[in-house]
């Protein structure tokens, strides 16, 4: 097997166990659908994996077809700070699902990744809210969000659905200890009309425009080269900045 499909193989794995605690025989279509609709199209070379995993019956019950050439989903930057107005100021869905698509529309982040936030990820200080997202200092929260956000903390949903009334996840989830399903997420997001992909390139993109694209990346959580790439998409003049330790 190639060494990128036994790396994007691991990642998946490994993805599995710290995110769901399964391992690859109780692994379900659903586990890989938000794993594939989630990424950059290279994690599509775990369907190798899942080919040899089926035929020996490691697994059963999944299938990933071959991926097919398509260009980058992308919504204008228009329609994501639409979609971030009515999330901030509408009552487009609850407060827990409106704190989850801002984390999307306004600081890129991945589904899988917002899911599984914890509340120490948000930091108070004497200047306002910050996130903790990557290595790099963490990322300011601006008004109205960082109110919504505070609300959020306040009165998260599902927090005494264990043993305890508290919780170290910041969208909880309906099992004990356990946090929001991605895909539960997912879905939800979908249903109030956000494309998932096009939202998180788009914001990418945005970023890149106003901020150098290595700062994006060490604040934000993402490899150089993916907002490398948004930037040289955008026509960002960024290619000169140096990155922190380069």
């Amino acid at each position: 097997m190639p060494s990128r499909k036994i790396t994007e193989t691991i990642k998946f794995l490994t993805w599995l166990k710290t995110t769901h605690g399964r391992a690859v025989a109780s692994c379900v279509q659903a586990d890989v659908d938000a794993w594939l609709a989630d990424g950059p199209t290279t994690r599509h070379a775990i369907r190798t994996f899942f080919v040899w995993a089926v035929r020996n019956r490691t697994c059963t019950n999944i299938a990933i077809g071959h991926r097919q050439a398509r260009t980058v989903p992308l919504l204008s930057q228009d329609q994501r700070l639409s979609m971030l107005k009515a999330c901030l100021t509408d009552d487009v869905d609850t407060l827990a699902y409106r704190v989850a698509a801002t984390f999307l529309l306004l600081y890129a982040q991945p589904v899988v990744k917002i899911a599984a936030m914890k509340s120490t990820d948000v930091i108070i200080t004497p200047d306002g809210l910050r996130l903790s997202l990557g290595e790099g200092d963490p990322a300011p929260v601006p008004e109205p969000f960082a109110s919504l956000l505070t609300q959020h903390l306040a009165s998260r949903p599902n927090m005494r659905t264990g043993s305890s009334t508290g919780s170290e996840w910041l969208f909880p989830g309906y099992r004990p200890g356990q946090h929001i399903h991605p895909n539960t997420l997912m879905e939800r997001l979908r249903e109030v009309g956000i494309n998932v992909r096009g939202a998180r390139n788009a914001s990418l993109r945005g970023l890149v425009a106003e901020v150098p694209a290595p700062l994006v990346a060490e604040m934000l959580g993402y490899s150089y080269q993916v907002t490398q790439k948004h930037a040289t998409a955008a026509a960002d003049p960024w290619s000169r900045y140096a990155p922190r330790g380069h």
